[in-house]
């Protein structure tokens, strides 16, 4: 049994098609990036599931990781508008979303014109987010709910397909602010990137070190990725998925009766995770080749879905329990 949609299904037989024809985009897509970026299969993975769900991500990991260089990687294999903020503790919001000018015509009248900021983009770059202000972190919020900013009283609308990829050194806390739990509730996964393994270092010794470097290439354009995105959302989600993605949610949250998780958890996950898993879901049974989403997807994604939606307890802190370790016990407890 699956949940009904507001949209009408696809019959059986277009959408085989249109998943075999979107499956057949991503593999090149994933080919593309491979070229590029070495190793990091799950980095890439994630990533591209976030921007398939038509989500923002944000990418934490210490500094020569690739991660500015994976998202100018997507910018140019998806075909989409790319542009980058290096977030500064002296950057304002007009930096980021415009500001309006005043202008004079022959006759000498005057009137403000809008001058459009970066945020303007298909694909933004926030390049150590943290280190912005708080005054300034809050001028993406709007853009990355609501995907149009509003300046001096006048709305503006983003492009479409709009996403935020930002990146945020997990070491460096001098000069830093911690981003908001109401900004941090907008990235639809949190991407830890490792450090690569033996394999994949040996290769970027080897092909970033001489003379010619791999250049990303176009595979995509961005009216492509959009109905690939609208394709996942017509996708069908089974009522065990469903009911998989309910429960451990709500046991990540205090108060729903989980003594551990009213031990160790301050505050868990709104309905916005559990939206963020169902998109997510679909979209990694679609990158998988699969045309609907399993229990497995969700236990796959509960980690970068729901690490950025908890804080932990004092008691639990002092224990030296993270996130993860409560969220690999609610997956365990679900499984």
């Amino acid at each position: 049994m699956s949940i009904a949609i507001k949209e009408k299904p696809l019959n059986e037989k277009e959408m085989i098609a249109a998943a075999e024809h979107a499956l057949a985009d991503i593999s090149a897509v994933r080919n593309a990036v491979g070229e590029v970026i070495f190793g990091q299969q799950s980095v890439v993975e994630r990533t591209l599931v976030a921007l398939l769900a038509g989500g923002h991500a944000l990418l934490v990991g210490v500094p020569g990781l690739a991660k500015t260089k994976l998202v100018e990687t997507l910018g140019v294999t998806l075909g989409l508008d790319a542009r980058r903020i290096q977030f500064t503790p002296d950057l304002m919001p007009s930096d980021i979303l415009g500001s309006e000018v005043m202008d004079a015509d022959e006759s000498g009248r005057r009137s403000f014109r809008f001058i459009p900021g970066p945020v303007f983009a298909q694909l933004l770059m926030a390049d150590e987010i943290n280190r912005a202000s708080p005054r300034t972190q809050s001028a993406l919020l709007q853009s990355m709910q609501e995907y149009h900013v509003t300046v001096a009283g006048a709305r503006h609308d983003l492009p479409a397909p709009f996403h935020v990829l930002a990146t945020q050194n997990p070491l460096e806390q001098e000069g830093t602010y911690p981003l908001p739990e109401a900004q941090l509730d907008r990235f639809l996964m949190q991407v830890d990137i490792p450090y690569p393994d033996i394999e994949a270092e040996r290769r970027i010794l080897l092909d970033t070190t001489g003379v010619d470097e791999a250049r990303p290439r176009n595979v995509m354009s961005a009216e492509r990725l959009k109905e690939i995105q609208h394709l996942i959302r017509r996708m069908p989600v089974p009522e065990s998925v469903v009911e998989a993605i309910l429960k451990l949610v709500r046991s990540a949250r205090p108060g729903q009766g989980d003594t551990d998780t009213d031990k160790h958890v301050s505050w868990g996950p709104g309905p916005r995770a559990s939206q963020a898993l169902m998109l997510c879901a679909r979209a990694r049974a679609l990158y998988d080749g699969r045309l609907a989403p399993s229990i497995d997807d969700v236990h796959a994604l509960a980690e970068p879905v729901l690490q950025h939606r908890m804080a932990l307890t004092f008691a639990a802190r002092a224990e030296g329990m993270s996130v993860r370790d409560v969220v690999a016990r609610l997956v365990k407890a679900g499984a």
